[in-house]
């Protein structure tokens, strides 16, 4: 549910500690949720805002299919607090597109087959813009070290970091 109140209008616990309502912002729109203390936002975002491009992988911490954007910074929704997200700004893959138009990243993957079966694309291509929003023209070594988070069963990654080098060093739009 939407609602534009302020952050400090929405506090404390709502059935003695165990639930707390907050304000979520993901992609932009400003949510009034209500979650367990102990949810994290890779289950907020799936179950209760359904945004599913963040996936359910080892839930450990270790694969990257569940990155979204935290304040501009790369993490795995899977090992953090929904709580931990409260006043803060979550990008996910649902987001990045703008008026129906894919983000250059999303094309570029597509235009290099960086995309096969597509589980670990959202965490991939989010890992990639946190590192494009920091560097604009980083070098291989820096796009590897950026997604060295993210596991890809599929494509040896030399396909990905030619997307993402693509985008740091194509024309800019």
């Amino acid at each position: 549910m939407q609602d534009n109140r302020l952050d400090a209008e929405v506090t404390g616990a709502t059935d003695g500690g165990d639930k707390h309502q907050m304000l979520l912002t993901v992609n932009g729109r400003r949510h009034v949720i209500t979650v367990k203390a102990d949810a994290t936002l890779l289950d907020v975002l799936r179950n209760d805002l359904g945004l599913t491009g963040a996936r359910r992988g080892c839930e450990t911490n270790f694969c990257g299919a569940c990155t979204v954007l935290l304040d501009g910074k790369a993490v795995h929704s899977c090992s953090v607090l929904a709580m931990a997200a409260r006043n803060k700004s979550v990008l996910t893959i649902e987001g990045l597109s703008e008026d129906g138009k894919l983000h250059r990243l999303q094309e570029s993957f597509v235009e290099h087959g960086a995309i096969q079966c597509g589980y670990c694309s959202p965490g991939m291509i989010l890992a990639a813009k946190a590192l494009i929003d920091e560097n604009p023209t980083p070098d291989e070594h820096e796009v590897r070290q950026a997604i060295s988070g993210n596991l890809c069963r599929c494509t040896g990654y030399k396909k990905i970091v030619q997307a993402v080098l693509a985008v740091a060093h194509g024309p800019r739009s």
